[in-house]
């Protein structure tokens, strides 16, 4: 890792934190006005996916035999990254706190470097400690959970898979592309995860309801199609093709710990956009976050591909933005 281009790696994480942190603020107003939340995250997953596949087309350029030898690592991301994520956290969240949901959601880069250090038998440089210890601080404050009283246990143990799946994601997108370009990658895995998606919401386990009403947006009636167009291509599109991209680039480690940053762009979206309260310890968590991805970074010890378990094995274990 220590060869890879890290400094583009970081400038395209930044960029797939700021697009991911765009859902909830323009999810919402769907989400409010009828919307389920398995029906938005299905059409959010194939808006994105149709969006991406000309390009992947294009990138894959009749290479097929690179997409038959990733066929896992699309299978992993379509079930694993796009949908069973996304289905087990909004599963969470209808028993547990959103802010406790999320937090539990990003503790994945510690999860990581916990994997990590059991695996490799070799403890992590005191720098990336301390860096997850300030990273975690500073996502606290951003979150804010309150107190809530007793959490639900099974909503808790799903808040977890949905932590070991946000980790598993990072991992199968930092799996060597073997041929399989990102954009490939990340449209193959939004289609078939929108066929999954659609395939649990036909057997009734989730509700699935549009309405075809105007929402609140920008303080004022919006037509539904432009909340689902700008999360359909900035928030899905670009945000997934992008940060699969940085993945290989940066390692899972640290793409995972700069991918807190989208809890931070979420909560200013949600200041500038639906005119939610930005206090200063949130601000102040946003640079405690920022601090941790440094001492992460600040190691250049490589994360060695083969300690973190395959896309298979990963998609078996685990449970996204």
């Amino acid at each position: 890792m220590s060869h890879r281009p890290t400094s583009l790696g970081l400038l395209i994480a930044l960029l797939a934190a700021a697009t991911f942190g765009m859902s909830g603020a323009f999810i919402k107003p769907l989400l409010e006005s009828g919307w389920s939340p398995v029906a938005a995250v299905t059409v959010r997953a194939a808006v994105g996916g149709l969006v991406l596949l000309p390009f992947a087309l294009v990138s894959v350029r009749g290479r097929w035999d690179a997409v038959w030898r990733g066929r896992w690592r699309l299978l992993g991301m379509a079930l694993v990254g796009v949908a069973g994520t996304q289905v087990l956290y909004f599963a969470a969240i209808q028993r547990i706190p959103v802010s406790t949901g999320i937090l539990v959601e990003y503790l994945a880069p510690v999860l990581l470097v916990a994997v990590t250090w059991a695996l490799s038998r070799r403890a992590p440089h005191a720098v990336v400690l301390a860096g997850s210890a300030v990273a975690v601080a500073g996502l606290v404050l951003v979150v804010s959970p309150g107190g809530a009283g007793a959490l639900d246990p099974f909503g808790l143990l799903l808040a977890v898979v949905a932590m070991v799946g946000c980790a598993a994601f990072y991992v199968i997108a930092a799996r060597p592309s073997d041929g399989l370009p990102p954009v490939a990658l990340a449209s193959g895995g939004l289609l078939i995860g929108a066929l999954a998606l659609a395939a649990v919401g036909a057997t009734g386990l989730l509700p699935v309801t549009v309405s075809f009403a105007d929402v609140d947006l920008f303080g004022r009636p919006t037509a539904w199609w432009v909340p689902i167009a700008v999360v359909g291509v900035l928030a899905t599109a670009v945000a997934y093709a992008s940060s699969i991209t940085a993945t290989e680039l940066l390692g899972s480690r640290l793409a995972s710990f700069v991918g807190l940053l989208e809890v931070v762009a979420a909560t200013l979206y949600a200041w500038l956009l639906l005119g939610e309260k930005l206090s200063p310890l949130q601000l102040l968590g946003g640079l405690l976050i920022l601090a941790g991805i440094a001492l992460v970074r600040a190691d250049r010890t490589p994360v060695p591909v083969a300690s973190v378990p395959t896309p298979v094995a990963a998609s078996r274990g685990r449970n996204t933005p």
